[in-house]
């Protein structure tokens, strides 16, 4: 054991292994809006779309509300314990989740799973930021993204696996390996230590408890992370839609059944993303090394490939059309999503990292909130693809206030 936590690849180990985390994280989650149909003939509150659309939005609400949270406590307790624990939680969850007969049961299962699965990504891409320092850090935060990509994707095959076997079985397995594969995680995941300059400079010793408040007013004097925060937000109202309402627009577009519309968004969306994960993480890492705003040319370029793609998914009327505009997307969403946390290194604190992480996700999840909400309605009138093509606009504000604003000075602050 020793000899791999001790070895120069174990860095890419802890990738590895959060990469099956992310995997959980994210289809532990999405299995419950593929599987209404099976469910709701057991528990027949199911059948109102207003109660399930509870079910789905309070999942976001706690998720979005814990983010923060999740993020103060991973910035001051053992990152391995904290990602152990919420993957056990979670995954307990889910187990649960097989064995509930009434709606008020699912409701705050789901509930309880927001608080755990919040838990989760702070603290991993922290983690991965902790080990990975520069010439690795986009790759191997992009690759880690893949696992949150293939565990969405393999979620929508929930109601596949619901019909061959039944909806509780289907909760049951998937809780039992994520059960199974915390214990891993706590034989083979290791902490790394965090040290302050000065601390490896004089030696002196750090306070086991760091002030949270004094910290929070640190992180929002930074006006680098008032910027940041904006351009993790903007992107995230075309990144929600298209996790929420790509299918129904390739149905309504295309004048295709859910049946196939589904997973032709699903998988175009999945794969395209790993692509721009992996390109987006190595131009990165090289182009940092060169340039010191590599990451956030990186970034913008990605952000750049979402405004045409955004412009044909909302207007075009083609098979062709709109899967070369939902590739484009991918890629260019991966790229930006792989230099996140990156570009969030260059501007904050060591130590300040997955609160700051936490914020920006809890902002994110509830521009995803409201987009969704708003297309929905959109959608009600006949206008969804409109409202896919103006995200196109948004996007491009948030590309131009971040080339204009950020300036990194390290790629690494301490």
């Amino acid at each position: 054991m020793k000899n791999l936590t001790n070895s120069k690849y174990y860095p890419w180990v802890v990738v590895a292994l959060l990469g099956g985390v992310a995997l959980l994280n994210y289809m532990d989650r999405q299995m419950l809006s593929t599987m209404k149909d099976s469910m709701q003939v057991d528990i027949i509150d199911l059948q109102s779309a207003t109660n399930f659309g509870r079910l789905m939005a309070i999942f976001l609400w706690v998720y979005g509300l814990m983010s923060p949270i999740s993020g103060i406590i991973a910035d001051n307790l053992s990152r391995k314990k904290l990602i152990v624990g919420s993957l056990l939680v979670w995954s307990s969850v889910t187990y649960l989740m097989g064995l509930a007969t009434t709606y008020d049961q699912v409701f705050w299962l789901r509930a309880l799973m927001g608080v755990s699965e919040a838990l989760y990504l702070p603290a991993g891409l922290s983690l991965i930021a902790d080990y990975h320092t520069g010439g690795s850090r986009s790759l191997a935060v992009g690759i880690h993204m893949t696992g949150l990509y293939l565990g969405q994707a393999i979620g929508g095959f929930g109601a596949t696996l619901a019909a061959a076997y039944s909806w509780n079985t289907t909760f049951y397995w998937f809780g039992i390996i994520g059960i199974v594969y915390a214990f891993v995680l706590a034989v083979f995941l290791k902490d790394k230590k965090r040290v302050a300059p000065e601390e490896a400079k004089e030696g002196t010793p750090k306070k086991s408890q760091a002030n949270v408040l004094l910290s929070l007013k640190s992180l929002f004097a930074n006006p680098a992370f008032w910027v940041i925060l904006l351009y993790f937000a903007i992107p995230s109202l075309p990144g929600w839609a298209t996790k929420n309402w790509l299918p129904t627009l390739f149905a309504e577009n295309l004048g295709l059944p859910m049946s196939q519309a589904g997973p032709i968004a699903t998988i175009t969306i999945a794969f395209s993303s790993f692509v721009g994960v992996v390109f987006g993480g190595i131009l990165s890492d090289r182009w940092v090394r060169k340039n010191i705003k590599g990451r956030i040319y990186t970034g913008a370029i990605g952000l750049s490939l979402t405004i045409p793609s955004l412009l044909l998914l909302g207007f075009g009327s083609s098979i062709v059309e709109v899967v070369t505009a939902g590739v484009l997307f991918g890629i260019g969403f991966g790229m930006f999503d792989a230099n996140n946390m990156p570009i969030l290194c260059q501007f904050v604190s060591v130590r300040q990292r997955a609160t700051a992480y936490g914020v920006m996700n809890m902002v994110g999840v509830f521009a995803g909130a409201m987009i969704t909400s708003v297309l929905g309605s959109w959608s009600d009138d006949g206008n969804l693809g409109m409202g896919f093509a103006l995200l196109a606009a948004v996007v491009a504000v948030a590309v131009v206030i971040q080339l204009y604003s950020l300036s990194p000075q390290t790629d690494d602050k301490e």
